[in-house]
């Protein structure tokens, strides 16, 4: 199965989460799903996954359904199931240290201050592996964190947001395309 690649958006199932700032990883699923005719509607390994051909490439795309915070344990299913080496998946989500509608390529890396890539690189036992970080800036003095992420966005931050959701869809098309160093260096 090595020429599979598991793309991953991570978010908070039901529609109760719809839009938050935490979502913006199933937003590109979302918009990937629909620009390759890829259904994302099979309930399995605690994820909505998906499997179809992106770039000429064989693709499962997944939403885990687990919750944030849980989001490892589904992506550790998915990731055995298939036998994929971990650089073969793509994780997509949101950062509060990025500036709103900034995206960040990355081959490996820590979890920073997300709970739910955390749980992925403590179930997965490794952080080598590709990721599309999409900045949701950084809450408000006073703010909770936990507010902040699950709040929507404003009807501007709305449209910045969705222009990010374009070119980070665009980016894990690079990475399932050509590889991660071309989309690390058209897109940081």
């Amino acid at each position: 199965m090595e020429n599979l690649n598991i793309i991953i958006g991570l978010g908070n199932p039901g529609p109760r989460y719809d839009n938050t700032r935490h979502n913006v990883g199933f937003d590109t699923i979302d918009f990937i799903s629909g620009k390759y005719g890829i259904k994302v509607t099979k309930l399995k390994h605690k994820a909505l996954i998906g499997e179809g051909i992106m770039e000429g490439e064989r693709v499962l795309l997944a939403k885990p359904q687990t919750f944030m915070n849980l989001s490892g344990e589904s992506v550790r299913e998915i990731m055995e199931w298939y036998k994929i080496p971990s650089h073969h998946m793509i994780l997509v989500y949101d950062d509060i240290d990025l500036p709103l509608g900034k995206i960040r390529v990355r081959a490996k890396g820590s979890s920073g201050t997300h709970n739910g890539m955390r749980s992925v690189i403590y179930q997965m036992q490794t952080d080598e592996f590709p990721r599309v970080r999409i900045g949701i800036g950084k809450p408000v003095e006073g703010w909770e964190l936990a507010d902040y992420v699950l709040g929507r966005f404003s009807p501007e931050d709305r449209k910045i947001v969705d222009e990010s959701v374009l070119n980070a869809a665009d980016a894990v098309s690079l990475i399932v395309k050509s590889g991660i160093i071309s989309a690390m260096n058209k897109y940081n």
